[in-house]
């Protein structure tokens, strides 16, 4: 090897090294993540090598059919679940390697979950208000703070139109209000990352455009990054992204802001698609697309100066 060759491999590895790793200014990183599940020896992949990145202060929605995914990688963020391989960091916590003493601290602290079903969220012997001063009171910190625990707790139930049955038993709210309850509860101890796994899934559109301006006033008011899964369009067009999961990976994502007519004034929001790009360059294109075009097996690409070209396959069967 010459004094050259030598000389440039150094500068291509010390280069290497101050390349940011990916992810590295995200909340949320998730890098090729694998999670294979295993009965009776027969392996299923319910995350095929997926890759997703959420900005802190974002509140964005996964959607995907029913075994896509999304709830697999739902329970890894909350630290239910640990991945197969890959990696998967949120607010600087390594989910692959927490011992369960970091787990529990990191489901404590860390994030926050609602479940879709209203019952799991809250205990019924106890009342809204004690509900959500419970994860408080869990964490421990502190001696003689019980005064501010039910401060905070009623600040929380204020915020989310929830103050006036703070004294109510679950049983004695409607779902809707159960779950504003429960957003409470996992606002509790001030997480950097709300989790919600289809939250308005057994409620009526006007109740879950109810809860659902819940996570926004969390989100705009406190500043919590919110990743909600959901199969309510409604829900999934009313924030900014939207990340489609299927067969394990993320395969498109909507884009949506806020536009105004420069002549009247109005202002309208715009959506785009894009499909995504993962680390090996592989993209899976919307479904709709595809069967649209009669694109399968393979297409045909030509590289433009400023695009790729996508066709079908011409000489296809």
């Amino acid at each position: 090897m010459t004094d050259t060759t030598l000389e440039e491999l150094e500068r291509r590895v010390a280069a290497r090294r101050e390349r940011p790793s990916y992810g590295h200014d995200a909340l949320i990183t998730c890098d090729r993540l694998v999670r294979v599940f295993s009965t009776d020896g027969v392996e299923v992949q319910a995350l095929q090598g997926l890759d997703l990145l959420v900005k802190e202060g974002e509140l964005m929605a996964l959607v995907g059919a029913s075994g896509s995914g999304k709830s697999t990688l739902m329970n890894i963020l909350a630290g239910l679940d640990v991945p197969t391989a890959g990696a998967a960091r949120v607010a600087g916590s390594d989910l692959l390697a927490m011992d369960g003493k970091a787990r529990l601290r990191y489901r404590r602290e860390v994030v926050g979950f609602v479940w879709q079903q209203t019952a799991r969220n809250l205990l019924p012997y106890l009342t809204a208000e004690q509900n959500v001063a419970l994860p408080m009171q869990l964490r421990g910190r502190g001696a003689g703070r019980g005064r501010r625990k039910a401060e905070r707790a009623r600040e929380l139930l204020s915020m989310l139109g929830a103050a006036d049955y703070a004294d109510r038993r679950p049983e004695q709210l409607s779902g809707g209000q159960q779950q504003r309850v429960a957003i409470a509860v996992a606002l509790a101890n001030s997480p950097s990352v709300l989790l919600a796994d289809e939250p308005t899934g057994e409620l009526d559109s006007a109740t879950g455009e109810q809860v659902f301006a819940a996570f926004r006033r969390a989100n705009e008011e406190l500043g919590t990054t919110i990743v909600i899964v959901t199969h309510d369009q409604a829900v999934a067009d009313e924030v900014r992204r939207t990340v489609a999961i299927r067969d394990g990976r993320t395969s498109s994502e909507v884009l949506r802001r806020t536009q105004v007519d420069a002549d009247t004034g109005q202002e309208s929001v715009v959506a785009r698609e894009y499909a995504m790009l993962d680390r090996a360059g592989r993209l899976q294109l919307p479904a709709d697309h595809l069967s649209s075009l009669g694109m399968r097996d393979r297409v045909l690409l030509e590289l433009e100066s400023d695009h790729i070209g996508v066709w079908p396959d011409e000489h296809g069967v």
